[in-house]
């Protein structure tokens, strides 16, 4: 059957007792996430359901013989097709989803923390944060800020010393960020009110942030560890662009592709296709959608903005702006144009292939 034809897919984890039931559309809506018994009366009472709402419901299992035999059954018998996940696949997609989530926690903490700071060091001493900002989360800077939390301490410490502390750090960097440092120390000599109170603020903060930025590199190698596991990782990760985190989201959030029947659905899933302005009969032109999934929104437009430096993709980018479309704009028609290659190299299993075609669109 055409996944096109599908209107909800139903995955079961299946259990003795009671399986753990979860329906979404193809659009990314979840329509049931509960735990649902192994007894046929329930199985039939679900199917009926997500039939009348929905249509034409899949009906996935991780383990087809034995204890998924009955929801097989049953849903053969309503009219719902079926089709089987391996176990150890699903697994590992579970795990890659939590760690993923966890990460992406992560790094929202890790920008909350960051702004804390920027705007502590723009408060106190703009000059300060106009060289340190743009490197906040090095760990040379982190360092600094760690021990030192305020302009005055930072001066008293002399240049050698703050050489000294930074080289392990930053070999190739410390000398230069200490001169930039100091001249911009030198174009301030007030102390603005509030200074003192940054003082003990910005070290926790600095800590704070060292901490979570640990924590992400310490998931980086478990997500890659997954992701790898997986037979797709390297079809998507031979994409420029698609690191281990954008890699492993569109993992999660496309799977194989097969739930979308044209590159078209899967562009409209990751709100990558365009809206179009109309006001009565007039009609303003194209407008980055606002609806789709959000998450693989963001990995298809930072993967990219990643994929910037490889020739096609940088092509197809210097050929939107000369169309006259902002960064965003043209950023957001790369990465269209990337999951519409990426669709067709799911679907075939083969590897990115840079095609001159990729740019002329």
């Amino acid at each position: 059957m055409d996944t096109g034809d599908i209107d909800v897919f139903l995955g079961l984890d299946v259990g003795n007792g009671e399986h753990h039931a979860t329906a979404v559309t193809p659009a990314g809506k979840k329509a049931f996430d509960k735990r649902l018994p192994n007894t046929e009366p329930k199985l039939r009472e679900l199917f009926a359901k997500l039939q009348a709402k929905h249509g034409t419901v899949l009906v996935v299992v991780d383990q087809p013989a034995s204890i998924g035999a009955l929801p097989l059954a049953v849903a053969r018998d309503v009219g719902c097709p079926v089709a089987y996940l391996p176990g150890l696949t699903m697994q590992r997609i579970a795990e890659l989803e939590m760690i993923v989530g966890f990460d992406d926690d992560l790094a929202g903490e890790a920008t909350r923390v960051a702004n804390r700071l920027h705007g502590l060091l723009t408060q106190i001493h703009p000059s300060l944060e106009r060289v340190l900002g743009p490197r906040l989360q090095h760990t040379a800077v982190l360092a600094l800020l760690e021990r030192f939390g305020s302009p005055a301490q930072i001066r008293k410490t002399g240049r050698r010393r703050l050489v000294t502390l930074l080289r392990p750090k930053a070999p190739r960097m410390a000398e230069r960020l200490v001169e930039e440092i100091s001249a911009a120390l030198d174009e301030q000599t007030v102390t603005v009110p509030g200074t003192e109170a940054a003082a003990l603020i910005v070290p926790s903060l600095a800590t704070s942030l060292t901490a979570v930025l640990d924590q992400r590199e310490l998931l980086a190698g478990q997500i890659e560890e997954l992701l790898e596991a997986h037979p797709l990782s390297k079809v998507l990760t031979s994409m420029p662009g698609v690191c281990v985190r954008t890699g492993a989201r569109i993992l999660i959030e496309v799977g194989d592709g097969s739930a979308f029947p044209t590159a078209g659905h899967l562009a409209a899933y990751a709100g990558l296709a365009p809206a179009t302005r109309s006001s009565g009969s007039s009609i303003r032109g194209e407008q980055p959608s606002r609806r789709g999934n959000k998450q693989p929104k963001r990995a298809f437009f930072l993967s990219a903005f990643a994929a910037l430096g490889d020739p096609v993709s940088r092509a197809y980018y210097d050929k939107k702006i000369a169309q006259g479309k902002h960064h965003t704009q043209a950023l957001l028609s790369l990465a269209r144009r990337r999951a519409d290659v990426l669709f067709a190299m799911l679907r075939d299993g083969t590897f990115y292939e840079p095609q001159q075609s990729d740019s002329a669109a």
